[in-house]
């Protein structure tokens, strides 16, 4: 048996997201278009008939402005020191630029394995595969260059068993029937969030998050569950934009987040929302401590 933790790290918007999802098999990470979507770690595990890796997925490297940003960068970084190999995943779509050689010198002292994922191969001919390989191997010398695409699953499979065949020999870190880390209100929380970036397109992208004010587990299999959450926002001009004309826009949201909060707690969901402005929330320490971001050790 093989077991051990792979930590996915990369710059914003390159896919880790819908890569730990597609390899967990359940939507255990919110995903968007939007740039830092992911704020902190997310662990999920998959289970082999030869061994299990426990796979965490970080919030996207950039250089931070707020300490929100802050935060999440120490959260992926952090993770480097407690795994036995990495997948530095790339949006092949794109030309390696100076980001990902910020995340390339962050991997510098580095001794395990670093696995180069070109993530999106469904958006590009293969041919242009090659110079942002070249591009990329300028900043590091890695252990393997895989090429997949999360959207499609492409690839995926082939990812994993190298990505096994690196894990140290071991027991199973984790019960057969562990999915993830993520305390439920989390989860809760950050499904709101995600249709909230859906629905707001480009308006709000960084400046909302969502607070669970009271969480009601459901009392029974297929029960109701009660949540109550507020949505913040920086700035009053963008409490209406989340609320829509007669209240239409946050209408949606709730639907869509209901909908995907039911399929997966397995039960019914009553979801009240309310909108809060609190002004520069992403530099409020207390704040932050409040949404689960980790401080800096």
């Amino acid at each position: 048996m093989k077991a051990g933790v792979v930590s996915i790290i990369g710059r914003p918007n390159a896919g880790k997201s819908t890569l730990l999802n597609r390899i967990i098999g359940e939507k255990i990470a919110i995903v968007s278009d939007k740039p830092q979507t992911t704020r902190t770690r997310i662990l999920g595990t998959k289970n082999y008939p030869d061994g299990q890796i426990a796979f965490v997925d970080t919030p996207g490297i950039h250089r931070p402005l707020h300490r929100m940003n802050v935060r999440m960068v120490d959260a992926a970084v952090e993770t480097l020191r407690e795994v036995d190999a990495v997948m530095m995943v790339h949006d092949a779509s794109t030309r390696a630029g100076h980001g990902d050689e910020y995340v390339s010198k962050l991997l510098t002292n580095v001794t395990i394995p670093v696995v180069l994922v070109l993530n999106k191969i469904d958006l590009i001919a293969k041919a242009r595969l090659l110079p942002v390989i070249d591009d990329l191997r300028q900043w590091r010398d890695f252990s393997d260059i895989v090429p997949v695409s999360a959207a499609t699953g492409d690839g995926v499979d082939a990812l994993e068993r190298l990505l096994l065949e690196k894990m140290p020999e071991g027991e199973p870190l984790y019960p057969d029937d562990f999915l993830t880390d993520q305390p439920e209100r989390m989860i809760a929380a950050e499904t709101v969030r995600e249709k909230v970036l859906l629905h707001t397109h480009a308006e709000l992208p960084f400046s909302t998050a969502v607070v669970i004010d009271q969480f009601e587990a459901a009392d029974r299999p297929g029960g109701l569950m009660r949540l109550y959450c507020t949505i913040l926002v920086e700035l009053e001009s963008q409490k209406p934009i989340v609320i829509g004309r007669a209240g239409s826009m946050i209408k949606q949201i709730g639907t869509d987040a209901r909908r995907d909060l039911e399929a997966f707690f397995e039960c019914k969901v009553y979801l009240d929302l309310r909108v809060k402005v609190k002004p520069d929330w992403r530099n409020d320490e207390r704040a932050l401590d409040d949404l689960g971001l980790p401080k800096r050790k």
